[in-house]
């Protein structure tokens, strides 16, 4: 990244500025904005997160904001109540509380006299999500949203569950957030009340696991904050962004489709990340790219964005296997439109190992749920095929969303693939690509009334090594929607639809493409409460592909620029941290474990001489295939130094199940310098409804 300090207007920072609530609250902000603003006022963006301006965000705050700052924008970065040094204490996600905050301080920073009135808001991940949701609150002073890593659906399409499935990240994220509320407000800047708010949130903030495992269905709870309710609510112009190594692509494309307004789609090769931060690479000019949309509707510039493609992503190659990628070959491509009629749905047959593509083009027509077996052709028996996974399947997965690109992407799949139904194509003559969401459709039945299937489409080059491209989940009671499952019959057939991820990808001549169907997909996902079995009728399902065929014209789009940023924050390294991802297969004693390590070390920010260290170690782990042994196990460490002031946290969560229910066990403990101040416990039992 190019460091830019000079900008064509001097930026001055207001460190810390209290914005009052109609409540009597108030909320803690970091502002960068041009010197002379109130004598020539500007539009503004706002970030609004929980995560700390003053010290955890501030290294990626400062390359960001300041830039914007410089080309003629007020950035007002904002901690969410309960957060930082503002008030209150954090009880969930995007409660309605956080998001009519939200629209004060829209309205406040409006009133400014630095402020033209013109507001765009910004943010990756939680700040992606209550962009989309205050948007849908059309407050007007909000002219725009750029929204990145983020979702319209809050059950169907978020860290918490997928296809209906309980996710692994579900405990993960809960862990995150169980730290992040244990977090003290800084003295310095709110001098001695710093402890009885400190205290006030180690003991209510709550356990967030607890209230999302509590709704494990699609309820009112999720539907709050999901735009996809009413689309049409959002009339302001949004971009959204994300990347294939991120959990949340699949938003981007539904934005494309449904909104109604102005709109751009960008997907690169990224993790849950700033695109000018982007890793796997390509990183791009992304700063450059937000000032483009900032100019265009803040600023009413006609600059021609809106006269280029409505998507734009980043078509992959093909790449041997691993956990981590520094670089992504491919390039881009671009769509006018979403979803485009270009793209041909390509239907392949399952047969016996095998994949066929169909005769007809259009493929098959959907074929409604059957009671009975089909009668058989030419008096040959249907073929039926039967799979019952082991809990291993699914060690090599990765994480549901890479986070920060550290070692969680998936690994070679012929291990995974040992536990699997296994479909391939025959060896490519031409090269096909990929662009959209690959669908199976699949003829089943189950010897449990509670069971899954997990689907995966490999890239499987010449040497056999299998480079998963996307993949699928579906809790089969979940197959006529979320809202209202209901258990499987025993022994009856059921046809059912498993969407995959979107994804772009490239398979090139010589390679095969392989279709893999489990019954578990663990610790991505939590199995279902006792071992199932399918049994799959493969002549009656089908795999369907988005093939997109070869476009000149994407050798002629706009180049991004590189990516820029303004001057990092000064810091010193104190302790080195490190990051593994460690698959433990213990023979003796029959065990199987995950252990995931992300160590930060410790660093002194200098400009506040703050020291900090973070440190999360997560294990998953079961016994061979007693579904009663799995076990989730988080433990965070956390603290804050500067001179004789030192706070530090411990918080543990331990999620287990057997066939009835999940029980939770939790812990926090925080500590003043060597004294223990603080200790709360929980343990609590949730009923399995269908999960």
């Amino acid at each position: 990244m190019e460091i830019v300090s000079e900008f064509p207007r001097p930026v001055r920072e207001i460190e810390h500025m209290l914005i009052p609530m109609s409540d009597g609250a108030a909320l803690a902000a970091r502002i960068w904005l041009p010197a002379d603003a109130e004598h020539d006022p500007v539009p503004a963006v706002l970030e609004y997160i929980p995560y700390r301006k003053r010290d955890l965000t501030a290294e990626r705050d400062l390359q960001h904001l300041p830039y914007v700052a410089g080309h003629g924008y007020a950035c007002v970065r904002v901690d969410l109540r309960g957060s930082g040094e503002s008030d209150g204490v954090l009880t969930d996600e995007y409660l309605q509380q956080e998001l009519d905050d939200g629209v004060e301080v829209l309205r406040w920073i409006a009133s400014q006299p630095w402020c033209t009135g013109a507001i765009g808001m910004i943010g990756i991940s939680w700040g992606g999500f209550n962009g989309l949701q205050i948007a849908a609150m059309q407050p007007p002073q909000l002219k725009a949203v750029i929204t990145l890593c983020s979702t319209d659906d809050r059950y169907a399409d978020d860290v918490h569950y997928m296809g209906g499935c309980l996710l692994g990240d579900n405990l993960s994220w809960a862990s995150t957030m169980f730290d992040q509320n244990t977090h003290p407000p800084d003295p310095l800047l709110v001098g001695e009340r710093w402890r009885s708010i400190w205290l006030e949130r180690l003991e209510k903030s709550g356990l967030w696991l607890e209230t999302w495992m509590r709704h494990p269905h699609r309820d009112e709870y999720w539907k709050h904050g999901s735009v996809c309710e009413d689309y049409s609510a959002i009339r302001c112009p949004v971009m959204a962004v994300s990347g294939w190594a991120d959990g949340y692509t699949n938003a981007v494309f539904r934005l494309m489709e449904h909104l109604e307004v102005p709109r751009k789609g960008l997907v690169g090769p990224w993790s849950h990340k700033y695109p000018h931060l982007g890793e796997p690479g390509p990183a791009i000019g992304f700063l450059q790219e937000e000032l483009r949309w900032w100019n265009r509707w803040l600023k009413g510039h006609d600059n021609g964005i809106m006269s280029e493609p409505m998507i734009r992503v980043w078509m992959q190659d093909s790449v041997p296997p691993t956990t981590s990628y520094k670089h992504r070959p491919g390039r881009w491509v671009a769509e006018w439109e979403w979803p485009s009629p270009r793209i041909e749905h390509r239907r392949y047959a399952l047969g016996k190992g095998t994949l066929v593509l169909n005769a007809e083009s259009g493929g098959e027509p959907r074929r409604e749920p059957s009671r009975e077996p089909p009668a058989a052709s030419g008096g040959q028996p249907e073929l039926e095929l039967q799979i019952q996974s082991p809990l291993s399947v699914g060690l090599f997965a990765g994480k549901w969303c890479s986070y920060q690109a550290p070692p969680d992407l998936p690994h070679d799949q012929r291990e995974e693939d040992g536990g699997a139904l296994v479909f391939e194509s025959r060896m490519l003559e031409k090269g096909i690509q990929i662009l959209g969401q690959p669908v199976v459709e699949l003829e089943l039945s189950a010897n449990e009334p509670v069971a899954m299937v997990a689907v995966r489409l490999s890239d499987v080059a010449p040497d056999d090594k299998a480079t998963r491209v996307t993949y699928g989940l579906l809790n089969l009671t979940h197959r006529d929607g979320h809202e209202r499952p209901s258990a499987l019959d025993v022994g009856r057939r059921y046809r059912v639809r498993v969407p995959m991820n979107h994804i772009a990808q490239d398979f090139p001549p010589g390679h095969r493409f392989r279709l893999s169907i489990s019954t578990s997909y663990w610790p991505l996902a939590w199995p279902s409460p006792r071992p199932a079995r399918l049994h799959l009728y493969p002549e009656s399902s089908v795999l369907d592909l988005p093939v997109r065929p070869s476009r000149r014209e994407d050798e002629a789009l706009r180049a991004f620029d590189p990516p820029v940023g303004a001057p990092p924050v000064r810091k010193t390294l104190l302790v080195s941290g490190k990051e593994s991802w460690t698959v433990i297969r213990d023979l003796a004693r029959e065990e199987s474990r995950l252990e995931v390590v992300h160590d930060s070390g410790s660093f002194r920010l200098d400009d506040i001489d703050l020291v900090i260290h973070g440190k999360v170690t997560e294990v998953y782990s079961n016994f061979v295939d007693e579904y009663d042994s799995l076990s989730g196990e988080t433990v965070w460490e956390r603290s804050f130094s500067r001179g004789e002031w030192q706070v530090r946290t411990v918080t543990r969560t331990l999620l287990t199940s057997d066939s009835e229910t999940f029980r939770i066990r939790a812990d926090l403990d925080a500590y003043e310098g060597k004294s223990r101040v603080f200790s709360k416990s929980w343990d609590t039992t949730i009923e399995r409804n269908l999960v």
